[in-house]
């Protein structure tokens, strides 16, 4: 699967000069991890973050499964067939939102936000047209939101479009309100429709809530502190919405998945992360009582 594009700092003189020219689109940076996938011939989507590729859906890192979820109910598998004449050989790029230090509104920002398209080969129409078959790219930004939009994805919104190279400066740039969030975005990803792309942190940003963080390391605390009883109510009732059973597996699951993706708690392998195992086991016996008392 092919590996996210670069993403370099455009201040400090560090922008390329192919990417300060033309005209360029803004896009709020999401503070999240990288989550790319493909469609095989059978249809079945196979996932990726930055670093790694999944062949197992079990092995997807808890944060990251909200993202993964998504996609597979919504991706538009025969769009994409009837768009492009080898579907396997498209690259979807994006971002799975989970709590990375930026406080979000979790309930309305998507679990993933697609960002770029790679296509290996000429689409369809082109195809038709006799054209031959090109080298792979990374389709511009407008092309690239347009694309998931027809597949079923949201795309990653646009600051501003076509602003002019001339009258941009990376300097001066004043970071933006997020549209996920009372607060700043985590920065802007500058892109031009000729591949030139960069970003631009915010200077300061959210790093966290308010409330007292449990002892990371103790799944029975951060059971108590994050599996609270709107959280649970929440869960069942994106359950019952979806046509789902609320039974008390699928609800703990869910339960989990939310705390990775919404709280500091992290999840995995090395010294101040949760055991997703442990964790789950706790929040199992207040998914009981949660559910008796429904």
């Amino acid at each position: 699967m092919r590996s996210f594009p670069p993403l370099p700092n455009v201040r400090g003189s560090r922008a390329s000069d192919d990417l300060l020219a033309g005209h360029l689109w803004l896009l709020e940076l999401i503070d999240g991890t990288g989550l790319r996938f493909g469609m095989d011939a059978s249809g079945l989507l196979r996932f990726g973050d930055p670093e790694t590729t999944y062949a197992d859906p079990e092995a997807v890192p808890v944060a990251l499964r909200p993202a993964v979820r998504r996609v597979r109910e919504r991706f538009d598998r025969e769009a994409l067939r009837d768009a492009v004449a080898d579907p396997e050989s498209v690259v979807f790029f994006g971002v799975a939102t989970h709590h990375r230090g930026t406080d979000y509104d979790w309930d309305r920002l998507p679990s993933f936000l697609g960002t770029d398209v790679w296509i290996g080969r000429a689409t369809g129409q082109e195809a038709e047209s006799g054209a031959e078959s090109r080298e792979g790219s990374f389709r511009p930004p407008d092309a690239a939101a347009a694309i998931f939009e027809g597949v079923g994805l949201d795309p990653v919104n646009a600051v501003e479009r076509e602003v002019n190279a001339r009258d941009f400066d990376p300097e001066g740039y004043a970071i933006p309100g997020s549209a996920w969030r009372d607060g700043p975005a985590a920065g802007v990803v500058v892109r031009n429709k000729r591949g030139g792309r960069g970003r631009i942190l915010a200077d300061e940003r959210a790093t966290g809530t308010s409330e007292d963080a449990p002892d990371f390391d103790d799944p029975e605390a951060i059971a108590e502190t994050y599996a609270t009883e709107d959280r649970f109510e929440r869960v069942v009732a994106d359950l019952d919405r979806r046509g789902a059973a609320a039974t008390v597996d699928a609800v703990a699951d869910r339960v989990v998945e939310s705390i990775a993706r919404e709280t500091p708690v992290r999840f995995g392998a090395g010294g101040g992360s949760a055991d997703p195992g442990r964790v789950r086991a706790a929040v199992t016996e207040r998914a009981r009582v949660a559910l008796a008392d429904r």
